[in-house]
């Protein structure tokens, strides 16, 4: 059983990847840029992990549809796109269908590292077989969620964007998935947890991918260091009795794998279980290289899949 005073060691960081994909892949990187593929358009965006250089020749760096350039600050900067590059086009993995769009903050919808959970999730309800009640928080366009509600879970998906909210309502309706029950929430992560915890709500799993730094829907202010130890505190009184897995995925802090994976331990006494932590990666197509995108800690009640 793991308890505060038995839980091991993490001796191993695992390297996850999402080897199933084929409409996204990572062509080259570096001097700074990564150029992928989605769909049948091409992108550059900035990697500044890509400190080597390129493979492939630059002439099949200046194809590409669209470049992010970065501006002042942490966020700043914009797109360069050509005609040829509509306002948004359908992508698939698996069974699940979604939009891609250009957006700000480089982003297009879509984590193409994070596939691995999907599949993931997946498994750990598919396997369960029984009724099972997910909350997905920091939700953004819903990828995990119409994941764990294609295999039959009843989903409650929460961001505080409205407008990736009607993103992630629209990827349902693209994946066939509209009769599914999933509940879509507008609301403060922290406020909505605190609020389900009083009504006692109850979840067999926990999805969680918090930003480093972000806003509620009234201005509420999220950071990562301050608030995550509060909100697993209060996620841990939302599970069942019985409950099936949690996720957590961590982008841009200043932390490690071993950060995330005593901080969810400590909240796990008395349940035993699978516990894992490591790097969320992407494999490139043509140096053979990898680029790290993420830190995660999973747990489920049986063996990991």
């Amino acid at each position: 059983m793991m308890t505060r005073t038995n839980l091991q060691h993490l001796d191993r960081i695992n390297l996850l990847d999402s080897p199933h994909w084929q409409a996204y892949a990572l062509l080259d990187s570096g001097n700074g840029r990564k150029l992928e593929r989605f769909g049948a358009y091409t992108l550059i965006r900035p990697e500044v992990q890509a400190m080597w250089r390129p493979a492939l020749k630059p002439s099949e760096w200046s194809r590409a549809h669209a470049e992010f350039k970065p501006g002042p600050g942490e966020n700043g900067g914009n797109w360069v796109k050509s005609k040829d590059l509509p306002e948004r086009w359908s992508m698939q993995y698996g069974n699940l269908k979604f939009w891609a769009m250009l957006s700000g903050s480089r982003q297009v919808g879509v984590f193409p590292e994070q596939a691995t959970h999907w599949d993931w999730i997946a498994n750990q309800i598919r396997q369960a077989d029984r009724p099972v009640r997910v909350l997905n928080l920091f939700g953004y366009t819903a990828l995990a969620s119409l994941a764990a509600a294609r295999e039959g879970a009843q989903v409650t998906h929460v961001d505080a964007s409205k407008k990736v909210i009607s993103w992630g309502r629209e990827n349902q309706v693209l994946s066939g998935l509209q009769d599914k029950p999933i509940r879509w929430l507008v609301d403060d992560v922290t406020k909505f947890v605190a609020r389900e915890s009083r009504r006692a709500s109850q979840y067999d799993g926990l999805i969680l991918d918090p930003p480093k730094f972000g806003r509620g829907p009234k201005g509420e202010v999220w950071e990562f260091f301050k608030l995550m130890p509060e909100l697993l505190e209060s996620c841990r009184s939302l599970l069942t009795p019985n409950p099936l897995f949690i996720v957590l995925t961590a982008y841009a802090v200043a932390a490690s794998a071993t950060t995330l994976y005593y901080s969810l331990g400590d909240l796990l006494p008395g349940l035993g279980g699978v516990l894992d932590a490591g790097e969320l990666v992407t494999k490139e197509g043509s140096g053979g290289r990898s680029i790290s995108h993420a830190l995660y800690v999973r747990w489920s009640a049986g063996p990991a899949v």
